[in-house]
């Protein structure tokens, strides 16, 4: 069976020229048996040659024996040329896919050299994530509550700090009125013994002596010895005396100053002069009486003598010359007072000895002495006694007393009554006057 290529070859005139191989006649075999022991080989050349106007002629034996041997070749359809750009772009295809797989080897062969990091499995990065998620949630919750619990850490602590406040400044109103009370225990307690320091003790001699003048009044005879029960009985004889004293005038002492004995008010400041209403009938009327001042008051509020203001003074004649002792200063007692505001409160008494009545003031003046200076308390008594403080006092038979402020009052200043106190000079040859 002849081949393709010697079948095209031999259809196609167009197609490159073929050169066969003449052999000589005599020494083939003939045709039939030529076929039967060997097939003809043609052999193509395949170099280019020059076109030749006419192609050349095979011999008619070679031509005769090559188409008995060979059967009818099928006819192709022919095909054009192709051009010379598809060619380029056919070669260069082919030689970008042979790069492209040369590419794909040595990335394979890159990554089996290299292996990646095992990656985690899917289940445990989604756990990961979770878990993340769960803590930033927690954090913000946690975050959340400590901040409600800072705030109200904050209202505990502002309360706490408020009743503390609260339960200082109340203890410390308690502990000033604490403070206050024993100021004024205090007071009284100076004032107690100021007037223990007054009091004369007795010495053991002047004791004895006196135990023993008991002892002789007591004594039914002599030799004998004092039953406990006469000691009771003097003493409560002497107890009732003291009692009775007391109740004379409430302080147990004289009052020189006193109007029933002869004592009369002779100068004053600006007396409070109501117009109209309840305090006019209360204080009086318009003509409120000096002499009330040296009056008993008998503890009845309205029974005082009114001055203008806040500051004043009052001038008093003594019943005789004394050497003055101490002075009383009477308000109405606050467990029936009105208003206690009318109360004097810095006061300052002086004293001299008036020779020759109606002498002007200013001659007053130059004989005055000082003999205390005192605060009417209202805290205490209503009737309060000061002593006179001024050493080597003389006789006296004038006292001045003035105040220069009250307890609250702008408009008046009461006083109930006001004592002097003190003794009689022992004989005329004795009285002296001031120093």
């Amino acid at each position: 069976m002849a081949s393709p290529s010697l079948a095209a070859a031999a259809t196609s005139p167009a197609s490159s020229p073929l050169t066969l191989d003449a052999i000589p006649l005599a020494s083939r075999p003939p045709p039939a048996a030529a076929a039967l022991r060997k097939r003809p080989v043609l052999l193509l050349d395949t170099r280019p040659h020059p076109a030749s106007p006419t192609p050349p002629l095979l011999s008619s034996t070679a031509a005769a024996a090559a188409a008995a041997a060979a059967p009818a070749p099928r006819k192709k359809p022919s095909h054009p040329p192709k051009p010379r750009w598809q060619t380029v772009l056919s070669v260069a295809a082919k030689n970008a896919a042979l790069l492209a797989a040369l590419l794909y080897l040595g990335d394979l062969a890159w990554r089996w050299s290299h292996p990646p990091p095992p990656s985690p499995p899917p289940d445990r990065a989604a756990r990961v994530d979770e878990v993340e998620a769960s803590l930033a949630r927690t954090f913000r919750m946690l975050q959340v509550q400590l901040e409600a619990i800072d705030r109200k850490i904050d209202g505990e602590v502002g309360a706490a700090k408020a009743d503390l406040a609260a339960l200082l400044e109340e203890k410390r109103l308690a502990l000033e009125g604490g403070l206050a009370r024993l100021d004024g225990r205090v007071d009284e307690l100076g004032d107690a013994l100021a007037g223990l320091g007054r009091m004369e003790f007795l010495r053991k001699d002047e004791f004895e002596k006196f135990w023993e003048e008991v002892k002789g009044s007591l004594a039914s005879g002599s030799g004998s010895e004092v039953d406990l029960d006469q000691v009771r009985a003097l003493a409560r004889e002497i107890a009732l005396r003291e009692i009775e004293k007391h109740a004379a005038d409430g302080i147990g002492r004289v009052d020189y100053a006193l109007a029933s004995g002869g004592g009369r008010v002779v100068r004053h400041s600006e007396p409070y002069m109501p117009k109209r209403g309840m305090l006019n009938v209360w204080l009086g009327g318009r003509n409120a009486d000096p002499q009330k001042m040296i009056q008993p008051s008998f503890g009845e509020p309205g029974q005082c003598f009114p001055l203008q203001g806040s500051s004043g003074f009052v001038e008093i004649k003594l019943k005789t010359g004394i050497i003055p002792e101490a002075v009383t200063l009477e308000h109405v007692s606050k467990d029936v007072a009105y208003d206690r505001s009318t109360a004097p409160k810095d006061c300052r008494v002086s004293g001299w000895y008036d020779e020759t009545p109606g002498e002007t003031q200013s001659g007053h003046a130059a004989k005055m002495t000082a003999l205390a200076e005192f605060t009417y308390d209202l805290d205490k008594n209503n009737i309060q006694t000061f002593d006179v403080t001024a050493p080597d006092v003389g006789m006296i038979n004038m006292i001045r007393l003035d105040f220069t402020s009250n307890h609250g009052s702008s408009l008046l200043t009461c006083i109930y009554r006001l004592r002097v106190h003190g003794h009689e000079p022992v004989s005329p040859g004795t009285a002296g006057v001031l120093a």
